[in-house]
């Protein structure tokens, strides 16, 4: 009997092999309601697992036992009772410890994923830094990607230069098709219908808010949001991909990250799809290498640096951060917040349970890391909160990228901006109670505030890093400091 756990639900992890289960092996698939009792997750973050497992029971049809338990243990027994049970190294350090506790269990190599885990290994010992973009030429070189004659396309690995336009001025939105929207169905209504049945007899509680489901829960629909991306979005994702508008949330995103940590699509597919279509001009170069460098370089790296820093990677808080987060931000109430930025940003999650990754690491990560909250209480809430959250996603991408709690092992320096980086990049800032450039006074802006207090925090760590230097000393020439640092002490409430 093979196991299917609920993020593996893609053709590529049953194909037959010696590191796979025979095409005839029987399945088995557990939903465990203790996984929601446990947390408070999103709820439409539960809605899109339990739809996308049970899709996926029906489309396996008698082949596999899907099996509702109280935990996984318990469902394991009631499926495969003595018999043996193969699967495929779990996602997460709690998943992969289970599996192993079990008697007759054998874990198979991880599926889903570009490098297996002991080639990271081998390859990471076999150096002494460990930078992404180091990690990013490598894999483009293994798999050829966006290479010609063992050189990168266009003469650049990386054109991130051409992939930092700020949204176009006065616009609304991009004016691109919209993303692909699945319809939902008759396993949707029951998924709800048990989410509500659940929440009634306080069984489980949720934050957020849930549907239409808006993201893929079959392979059919991942692979149908692929093709639309690929057609009419594409070509415009490399030069906005880190502009921020808000009545254009998705801007020219691909919304594929749930489909892919769903297991739903396999990243080799995704890379080698968009190249053919930048090779049949459907889209410019910066796109394509902007798009492959997410999946084959972010996604594959985050993924590696989860099981190769090791479980005492969690606890890592290098600048001393213990606040706790406050109960407007754990219950997403976007609307108790003033800051126009913030408040849109916190309002996506709670409507949609997602943002693309520049709000989440520029405005929600950003206001965490200056107010020092506890890095692993946000790490917790990435998550609980975002569709496409794991454990894997968010230890290394919050505690390494988002919050410097492991001190630069993971990023050279704090991703910290003040409101002109916002304002720059977005149009939040124009309606705005606070204004961007303001320090003190009624107008100032909690952003840049909260910017000049971090760095005055932490002063002694930053002036000896080369990319951070020039912003301490920038502070010494501020006349103002003391009454920035005052206002910042006393704010009191959603900002």
């Amino acid at each position: 009997m093979h196991w299917l756990f609920g993020d593996q639900l893609g053709p590529h992890f049953l194909t037959p092999g010696p590191d796979g289960p025979h095409r005839d092996t029987p399945l088995v698939m557990i939903e465990s309601r203790a996984v929601f009792r446990r947390r408070r997750f999103h709820r439409a973050k539960a809605h899109l697992v339990l739809s996308a497992m049970r899709h996926r029971a029906a489309e396996l049809g008698e082949r596999v036992r899907y099996v509702r338990a109280k935990t996984y243990r318990e469902g394991l027994r009631e499926a495969a009772g003595d018999r043996p049970v193969t699967v495929h190294h779990p996602t997460s350090r709690a998943a992969l410890g289970l599996v192993r506790s079990l008697d007759r269990v054998t874990v198979l190599p991880a599926r889903g994923f570009l490098v297996p885990l002991e080639e990271f290994r081998d390859w990471a010992e076999s150096r002494e830094g460990l930078r992404q973009e180091t990690f990013y030429r490598w894999v483009r070189r293994e798999h050829g990607l966006l290479m010609a004659g063992g050189e990168p396309e266009g003469g650049r690995w990386n054109h991130d230069h051409d992939n930092r336009e700020p949204p176009p001025r006065g616009a609304a939105g991009l004016g691109l098709p919209a993303p692909y929207r699945p319809r939902e169905d008759e396993i949707d209504e029951e998924v709800r219908r048990d989410l509500d049945r659940w929440e009634r007899d306080g069984e489980v509680s949720f934050v957020g808010r849930d549907g239409p489901r808006r993201f893929p829960a079959t392979r059919r629909e991942a692979l149908t949001a692929l093709r639309r991306f690929l057609g009419h979005r594409f070509a415009d994702f490399g030069p906005y991909e880190d502009a921020m508008l808000a009545g254009d949330p998705e801007m020219s995103h691909s919304l594929l990250s749930s489909s892919l940590n769903l297991g739903l699509l396999d990243p080799l597919e995704c890379v080698e799809r968009a190249e053919s279509a930048w090779r049949e001009g459907e889209a410019p170069l910066n796109s394509a290498e902007g798009f492959i460098r997410q999946i084959a370089g972010w996604r594959e790296y985050v993924w590696q640096l989860y099981w190769y820093f090791g479980e005492e990677y969690r606890r890592r808080n290098a600048l001393g951060h213990h606040e706790p987060l406050p109960g407007w931000f754990l219950g997403l109430d976007a609307d108790a917040v003033t800051a126009r930025c913030l408040s849109e940003v916190l309002g996506q999650v709670r409507d949609t349970g997602w943002t693309a990754h520049i709000p989440r690491l520029m405005v929600l990560g950003n206001f965490a890391l200056q107010r020092g909250w506890d890095p692993a209480a946000v790490t917790d809430w990435f998550h609980r909160c975002f569709v496409d959250g794991y454990d894997w996603v968010m230890l290394p991408n919050v505690i390494g990228m988002s919050q410097y709690a492991d001190g630069g092992r993971m990023v050279t320096k704090p991703y910290v901006c003040g409101g002109s980086y916002l304002n720059r990049m977005s149009d939040f800032c124009g309606p705005c109670a606070y204004r961007p450039t303001r320090r003190t006074g009624e107008e100032a802006c909690p952003y840049t505030t909260g910017y000049w207090t971090f760095l005055h925090r932490h002063r002694s760590r930053f002036e000896g890093n080369h990319r951070m230097a020039q912003a301490v000393r920038g502070m010494d020439r501020l006349g103002d400091l003391a009454e920035v640092r005052r206002l910042e002490a006393g704010r009191e409430g959603p900002p």
